[in-house]
């Protein structure tokens, strides 16, 4: 007997306000084979990735496209590859974005990007921190090479966030202080300075105003590291005064126009991308990393180190929610994470 599936997806981009962007549908409940989980799924994120890759379709698609990366759930079936887990294990992960979403009831994820969800969170605490989780480790840890365990060392380093208050800046504030850095976050609402501060971050400035003064009006005059979180275009110019000699840049959000490298040159600064599922997109055989990530993040945050970055919680995984979802995300004054249990 064929076994079907409640999902929401979309075929062509049209305004959120639009009931067609996204609409539910019933397809085939997906077979784990190979390395594959499939997970029941409880809970879900909502990312501005979701919101990002269903305005940028060109076209109409032949079939719906469901989205969604972020979720927690249950263990249902495994492949025949799988040696990570087993049914009846509740997990968390990003996913892939070359493949079904978790916007559905199941989902296929590989094994090896997925990890233990905590315990001592609720799902909605835990189905929060996924992606921002392994964005926001990998862009420090990796691309701006922080060591976690050098903290007398990292405490004569400052980095700057640009955009704290999203959802991978919440995370990064948190990661970056249990690094030992000191942390000067942006935001501009007093709700979002507020925010930041409480995750920690020692000074803040605002992204609204030129930064490169208000860095120097708290005595810094560099930052050993850059983390580029919103607008890169409108920062660039400020991001290569800000560097220090030798420092590093990561970004996250793409350039709109030609990046002029040659104001960083005289510095010898490093730049680099960050873009979380590089891993999975080329299939790498360090795929693995971002299971080792996750059972981290999950280790921390039921010891308490670490803290959920949950904003706002829906009810109900389908079309009418999701489209309330989106229509926030796309306004860009998200604090933290907002999810959706089933």
């Amino acid at each position: 007997m064929v076994e079907t599936m409640k999902a929401v997806g979309f075929q062509t981009a049209l305004p959120i306000s639009d009931p067609k962007s996204l609409f539910d549908f019933e397809t085939l409940k997906p077979q784990a084979t190979g390395h594959d989980l499939l997970v029941k799924i409880q809970a879900i994120s909502v990312n501005p990735i979701d919101t990002a890759i269903r305005r940028s379709t060109s076209g109409e698609l032949k079939q719906p496209k469901i989205l969604g990366w972020d979720a927690l759930g249950t263990v249902e079936a495994v492949g025949q590859q799988v040696s990570l887990f087993k049914p009846g294990d509740q997990v968390f992960y990003a996913g892939d974005v070359r493949r079904a979403g978790s916007n559905a009831e199941y989902q296929l994820v590989d094994e090896r990007i997925v990890g233990h969800a905590p315990q001592k969170l609720t799902k909605a605490q835990a189905a929060a921190m996924p992606l921002t989780s392994l964005t926001a480790w990998e862009a420090l840890f990796k691309k701006l090479q922080v060591n976690l365990t050098e903290s007398s060392k990292n405490a004569k380093q400052t980095l700057l966030i640009i955009n704290g208050a999203g959802g991978v800046g919440s995370i990064a504030i948190q990661l970056a202080k249990l690094a030992g850095l000191r942390v000067i976050a942006t935001a501009s609402r007093p709700e979002t300075i507020a925010w930041v501060k409480d995750l920690g971050a020692d000074a803040v400035l605002n992204h609204r105003q030129p930064l490169t003064p208000q860095l120097r009006q708290t005595g810094v005059q560099y930052v050993d590291l850059i983390l580029g979180l919103n607008d890169l275009d409108g920062h660039w110019a400020e991001i290569a005064e800000m560097i220090k000699p030798n420092g590093r840049i990561t970004s996250i959000t793409a350039n709109h126009q030609p990046l002029d490298l040659s104001l960083i040159k005289a510095k010898s600064a490093t730049f680099s991308w960050e873009w979380m599922y590089t891993e999975s997109y080329y299939q790498l055989p360090t795929m693995i990393t971002q299971h080792q990530i996750l059972e981290q993040v999950s280790r921390l945050l039921d010891e308490g180190t670490l803290r959920s970055t949950l904003k706002k919680t829906m009810q109900q995984i389908n079309a009418a929610t999701l489209r309330k979802a989106h229509q926030q995300i796309e306004t860009n004054h998200s604090i933290g994470k907002l999810v959706i249990t089933k």
